[in-house]
């Protein structure tokens, strides 16, 4: 089962850090909070990476396309120039990356990854989010429920997309309610590839018609994570992330 990861936004919010590379790849703990997601997925068995690719995408290819070298030993002979690479200590995983424009809107990411996705089910989420989300669970828990999509239910700031239920099944999407707490959306979704058909294009907001549809469809189901769950939106954030990290008190460090 493959993961789409959306890379591509500007990160405005955070523009210390994004004037210079793309959100995905600032860093907690010396390594950018994408490896960090991708490292959640894999200790959960999906290692088969998406990466949707807008803002700075080139520093994204540039820092896959060198990871071998950052995790091996190397002998470079500089008179022939030459690199030997001797142990290397690179994880098991398969990362494709995807030109998906500067400007496109997150729904259009997503439609854009159709060719690489497949008929198959896929797995969804942001660029710069972290949790002990128990990504098996959710698959185990979408393929009992039938319906075309779930989402992580989590429950931070109420500045996210709102959720209401009967039951298990989300009647009412409000992207980013103003005010209130509650359940919210965390990201880490699993989805049936006819989601991508609630999709027109470049300009289709997922957070907005297609999952308010779907919710309306009755074809969007909640998966509740009562764990950790923190977005990296501001400097704040960054560092309130790397505390936990430099700590050794990292939740979402749920690889070994």
């Amino acid at each position: 089962m493959k993961t789409v990861i959306l890379a591509g936004g500007l990160g405005s919010r955070l523009a210390e850090e994004t004037t210079v590379r793309p959100k995905p790849m600032v860093e907690i703990g010396g390594r950018p909070i994408l490896w960090h997601i991708m490292n959640v997925y894999a200790a959960h068995g999906f290692a088969d990476f998406l990466v949707a690719c807008g803002y700075k995408g080139e520093v994204i290819k540039r820092y896959f396309t060198d990871f071998h070298l950052h995790d091996s030993d190397m002998t470079v002979d500089l008179r022939e120039g030459k690199v030997s690479v001797h142990a290397q200590r690179g994880p098991d995983w398969r990362v494709t990356l995807v030109d998906t424009g500067a400007g496109t809107q997150t729904g259009g990411r997503v439609k854009r990854m159709a060719p690489f996705i497949g008929g198959e089910t896929f797995l969804m989420t942001y660029g710069d989010g972290v949790g002990n989300v128990d990504v098996r669970g959710a698959v185990d828990f979408h393929r009992r429920h039938g319906k075309l999509a779930t989402i992580a239910a989590v429950r931070p700031p109420a500045r996210f997309g709102g959720l209401e239920f009967e039951g298990d099944r989300v009647v009412h999407f409000n992207e980013k309610p103003q005010v209130g707490e509650g359940w919210i959306n965390g990201g880490y979704m699993v989805l049936e590839p006819a989601v991508l058909d609630y999709i027109d294009g470049d300009e289709t907001i997922l957070e907005r018609e297609p999952l308010e549809r779907l919710a309306a469809e009755g074809q969007l189901m909640a998966y509740r994570h009562e764990g950790f769950w923190q977005p990296m939106d501001t400097l704040r954030e960054k560092l309130l992330l790397e505390e936990l990290w430099q700590s050794g008190r990292a939740p979402w460090k749920v690889w070994t």
